[in-house]
């Protein structure tokens, strides 16, 4: 029996990580499918969806807002619907916002600049994803984006706060972008849909001088023991 993670990773234009976040995925073990944005179904027998980074569609709206009604995405919200896992990295971040799929928007960042670092981040929210790393671990990983500035309604925060949904959060003197609560990822009432402005991709193989990303990958790998949707 071949109990590798299957996972697709969707490809929308303007798309530039959607390899990066393949190679870190079967870098952990994954057999990894890559879907259009314009394919109506996904694969049979998914463990994990994965949305990149980049710029879909060019941001010409908002971001992430003409990817997230891309034909692909009702599949994908069907799945996470079965209870399937999803991860939004950057741009797939502010697609899942733009789609429902977790709560709050992203804005501009604070300081009005594009922000290219490396920066520190605390791990909490515990899920499939953030399983490999202790609570409360210090970890380092790249940020690239200037609209990653997380915002929600006051009842919102307190509800990420309550349930113990943060998955991710800058650390003290640490937030790039002046995301509220200091917020880098969120995880869905069912904490199986993360989304996420840093990019543990680009920090997943010693060659890139950092491995603080891989542990979120091999942790997914458990996935595969688990039903597909």
């Amino acid at each position: 029996m071949n109990l590798a993670l299957k996972a697709a990773v969707v490809v929308f234009p303007g798309a530039n990580c959607d390899r990066d976040l393949a190679c870190a995925l079967k870098a952990a073990g994954a057999q990894v499918s890559m879907v259009w944005h314009k394919d109506t179904d996904l694969p049979a027998g998914l463990d994990l969806v994965a949305l990149p980074g980049g710029f879909s569609f060019g941001d010409y709206l908002r971001c992430g807002a003409i990817a997230a009604r891309a034909p692909v995405m009702r599949a994908v919200a069907d799945f996470a619907a079965r209870g399937g896992h999803v991860l939004g990295i950057c741009n797939g971040f502010q697609v899942l916002v733009e789609t429902g799929l977790l709560p709050g928007a992203l804005m501009r960042n604070a300081g009005l600049k594009f922000v290219c670092r490396a920066v520190a981040l605390e791990v909490g929210g515990e899920s499939a994803f953030t399983r490999s790393y202790a609570r409360g671990a210090r970890i380092r990983l790249p940020v690239a984006h200037h609209d990653g500035c997380y915002i929600a309604p006051p009842e919102t925060l307190a509800a990420l706060r309550d349930e113990d949904r943060v998955a991710f959060r800058y650390a003290q003197g640490d937030n790039p972008n002046g995301s509220m609560d200091a917020i880098a990822g969120v995880l869905s009432a069912n904490r199986r849909v993360l989304g996420m402005m840093p990019h543990p991709e680009r920090a997943a193989d010693p060659a890139l001088g950092n491995t603080d990303g891989a542990a979120l990958f091999s942790g997914l790998a458990g996935l595969a023991l688990t039903a597909p949707c």
